[in-house]
């Protein structure tokens, strides 16, 4: 059965010194990228966060003037073509081979939200593949790792979440989503 690995949103923003940090984003990438140079896949693909610059792309962006809440409302992170979009420097980019793009205009916490720079989904992408099997990894494990996975679970694939190879905005809202998955039936393995 084929296989793929899902690389979720490991970027400059969400890792140490970025404007939506999360601890131990960094030692995340570079674990990744081991990981990733030790396994095989049939296709390996990453998502990244690629906000719109003008606008609060559906209220995802605290307005001017306000404060995030930090639960539908952020800090601007991740805008195309900003050094915050780019994958942390950690992960070796050369080794994901298709590239997702979520949240123009919106939220998009799932990778499932995203499109291609061609404008294929991930579903299109990973169907076209003959995908079976996914391998979740990346940050947020309690934002858009869940998301995805969830996603992934909904379209019938056989869907792992490797925790170690995720960072979480806190312990608990990550033990939180590691039940919610469990829930949902997606296997999670410590790896």
């Amino acid at each position: 059965m084929a296989k793929a690995l899902l690389v979720v949103d490991v970027q400059n923003d969400f890792c140490e010194g970025g404007s939506l940090a999360v601890a131990g984003g960094a030692a995340i990438a570079a674990k990744i990228t081991d990981y990733l140079k030790s396994s095989s896949y049939d296709l390996v693909v990453g998502s990244r966060d690629w906000h719109d610059s003008d606008n609060n792309n559906s209220g995802h962006f605290a307005d001017s003037g306000t404060d995030p809440d930090f639960t539908n409302s952020w800090p601007r992170h991740c805008v195309a073509g900003s050094e915050g979009a780019n994958y942390h420097p950690n992960l070796a980019a050369d080794l994901v081979e298709t590239h997702i793009f979520k949240g123009q205009g919106a939220h998009g916490y799932s990778a499932f939200e995203g499109v291609t720079d061609s404008s294929e989904s991930l579903a299109q992408v990973l169907e076209d593949s003959g995908i079976k099997e996914l391998d979740v990894v990346g940050i947020a494990t309690d934002h858009c790792v869940l998301a995805s996975a969830l996603d992934a679970n909904k379209l019938g694939l056989k869907v792992r979440v490797i925790s170690s190879l995720t960072a979480g905005v806190s312990p608990e809202a990550t033990e939180r989503a590691i039940d919610l998955l469990v829930d949902s039936g997606v296997e999670v393995v410590a790896k």
